[in-house]
């Protein structure tokens, strides 16, 4: 048998298959999960400008929940514009 060499990437998804730490799931659940990553996808840049105080305060947000500001303020942007 050949000795495949792992980068630390493929070591930890290893790892984590041999632990059973991934479910099996149907086709309709399967495709539903990835329609949702699809929908995160970003490809699309958005330069705009904004009141200091405010992004100081996006800033301290998004620090208390352990994001970046950049990664709330998208998140923050796709829900509105989700909402009906």
């Amino acid at each position: 048998m050949r000795n495949i060499k792992l980068t630390r990437q493929e070591r930890a998804i290893e790892d984590s298959l041999l632990k059973g730490e991934y479910l099996n799931v149907n086709k309709d659940e399967f495709i539903s999960i990835a329609d949702a990553i699809a929908a995160r996808k970003k490809d699309a840049v958005l330069n705009i400008r904004v009141n200091s105080r405010d992004l100081v305060s996006i800033k301290h947000k998004a620090g208390r929940l352990g994001i970046r500001y950049q990664t709330f303020i998208s998140e923050v942007i796709h829900r509105i514009a989700q909402a009906n």
